[in-house]
């Protein structure tokens, strides 16, 4: 987690209409005493805060755990598994490239190379105004398109290393 001992997240706090809106939907959900079952609901829970927060910082991640009964680090495993969620702030665009069997073979890579040449950033990183992330994704689902980019929700197809100023420049 990226807050250390010393320092404290405080989104939770500077976001009370989303936090509002989390405890609403939390509140919501049909909880019992048995944290088992609960934790069922642990998936949707974190899709939702991460829609209302866009990332799930720890204090999310602590509320998270609390309505559900469960502990914080069974939160933080399924956050760090599934590489749809995210504990770090990301930009306003986030883009990923598909990194499947099919757009790897056509040359995904290379788009990777020509955003981080052009961001000055490396995949996993944000820049540091805050515009742009850059992410990889296993698969798509759009193999007949690859390679594929995706910006926020927008899928860009057949995409070379010659359009990546172009999808950059989209982002205006």
């Amino acid at each position: 987690m990226s807050t250390t001992c010393c320092e404290r997240d405080t989104v939770i706090d500077d976001q009370p209409e989303a936090r509002q809106t989390l405890d609403t939907y939390l509140d919501s959900l049909p909880l019992t005493d048995d944290s088992t079952r609960n934790r069922g609901f642990l998936i949707q829970s974190l899709h939702k805060a991460q829609d209302l927060f866009g990332y799930l910082p720890e204090s999310v991640q602590l509320l998270v755990a609390n309505k559900l009964g469960i502990h914080l680090s069974q939160v933080y495993g399924v956050i760090s598994f599934y590489s749809f969620f995210s504990d770090t702030p990301s930009g306003e665009f986030r883009i990923n490239v598909c990194t499947g069997t099919a757009c790897f073979v056509k040359g995904a890579g290379k788009i990777v190379e020509e955003f981080t040449r052009l961001l000055g950033i490396d995949e996993g990183e944000t820049t540091g105004d805050m515009r742009f992330s850059l992410g990889g994704l296993r698969c798509v689902g759009a193999c007949s398109l690859a390679p594929v980019v995706m910006v926020n929700e927008r899928v860009y197809g057949n995409v070379t290393p010659e359009m990546v100023p172009e999808i950059l420049n989209d982002c205006e």
